[in-house]
């Protein structure tokens, strides 16, 4: 079990009303897992990736992340916990402009002490596993929209986290280049990578294994994905 949310609700207080973006959810994630987390927006679907990404904390309940319990750490400890075990993906790519595609993936790396030559050698092997291995000393204004959002996916998966958390990773992009960003998700999961991924997009949950539908801070669906959309030559 990658994933295992017993009871989670979070309630934001503003100081004049309380908002209560989820209540009592429950839900679990297996290892190797593609599933895509649907919903309009407020639904509470952002809140949970917030949440599961270790970037915001629960109000009550209980989250297991990869056998640690995520609940009880302090804030040192979610940051080193967020480093360690999860890669995100942003629609907005969140690279960082003055900084080469290498030097974008090699970033989690540095913060947990990896040496230069071993860092290098990781981001080129990452990059190099998304397509971009001749994009390697380009910057983000060098790069098309699908280039930067390869990147950001080289840069989720260089640490090797137990799991990939994708926020609307295809928001920014155009039809093909949404298509192709699938197609690299789609292979890392068939090579065992879990994946989660918000999305409001049907098309795109539709390349998913799983859908977890949001209402109103609650889950009012949770089943496969029928007619999965599968990329050329892979067999679901």
């Amino acid at each position: 079990m990658i994933i295992k949310v017993e009871n989670l609700s979070k309630v934001y207080d503003t100081g004049k009303i309380q908002v209560e973006a989820l209540r009592n959810v429950n839900l679990e994630i297996e290892k190797k897992e593609y599933v895509a987390i649907m919903g309009a927006s407020g639904s509470g679907k952002s809140t949970l990736m917030n949440i599961l990404g270790c970037l915001d904390r629960l109000t009550e309940g209980k989250y297991m992340l990869d056998g640690v319990d995520v609940s009880t750490l302090d804030d040192n400890q979610l940051a080193a916990i967020r480093n360690k075990k999860v890669g995100f993906v942003f629609q907005a790519f969140n690279l960082l402009p003055r900084l080469s595609a290498l030097g974008n993936v090699e970033l989690p790396m540095v913060y947990s002490g990896m040496s230069y030559s071993e860092r290098t050698e990781k981001a080129k092997i990452a990059l190099n596993k998304v397509g971009l291995s001749d994009r390697v000393h380009h910057r983000p204004n060098e790069l098309s929209g699908g280039q930067k959002q390869r990147v950001a996916i080289a840069r989720a998966l260089v640490n090797n986290p137990a799991i990939i958390l994708a926020d609307e990773p295809t928001g920014n992009l155009d039809t093909k280049s949404s298509e192709e960003i699938m197609d690299i998700f789609e292979g890392l999961n068939n090579e065992g990578v879990t994946i989660v991924m918000v999305t409001h997009e049907k098309d795109i949950a539709q390349h998913t294994k799983r859908a977890v539908v949001f209402r109103d801070g609650e889950i009012i669906s949770d089943a496969p994905v029928e007619n999965r959309l599968i990329r050329k030559g892979v067999i679901a």
